[in-house]
């Protein structure tokens, strides 16, 4: 099957889910720390923005670089998240909620990697 537009990717369309429920638990508790709050909101953006990025780039070694910092994003929201906890700014459910879906983001980017990589070693 084949794939045209960076919107098809089902690592992107994950990745717009974690993007929104960052922002729902950012905007609804309104965090008292406004700098984490915009840091994990960016690091979430960053996962869509490198995915799409890399998606449109003309060759597989760029496309690769991209991806790897789109999970490389993904990382950085999880560990957020502790912080997060740790500071009982979110309730240990919904910590567990948005780690799982950044962690089968995570999972379908190494996807989008491994086909890439494979796409090199041709």
């Amino acid at each position: 099957m084949r794939i045209d537009k960076f919107e098809e990717l089902i690592a992107w369309q994950e990745a717009r889910k974690l993007v929104n429920q960052i922002y729902d638990i950012t905007d609804r508790d309104r965090l008292k720390d406004l700098g984490l709050a915009n840091q994990i909101q960016k690091a979430a953006v960053s996962v869509m923005a490198n995915i799409s990025e890399g998606f449109g780039r003309y060759s597989f070694k760029d496309s690769k670089q991209f991806f790897t910092m789109a999970r490389g994003s993904v990382s950085e929201v999880q560990s957020h998240l502790y912080v997060m906890l740790d500071r009982k700014m979110i309730s240990e459910s919904s910590f567990n909620d948005i780690y799982e879906q950044a962690a089968k983001t995570s999972k379908l980017i190494n996807g989008l990697i491994r086909n890439v990589n494979f796409q090199l070693s041709k």
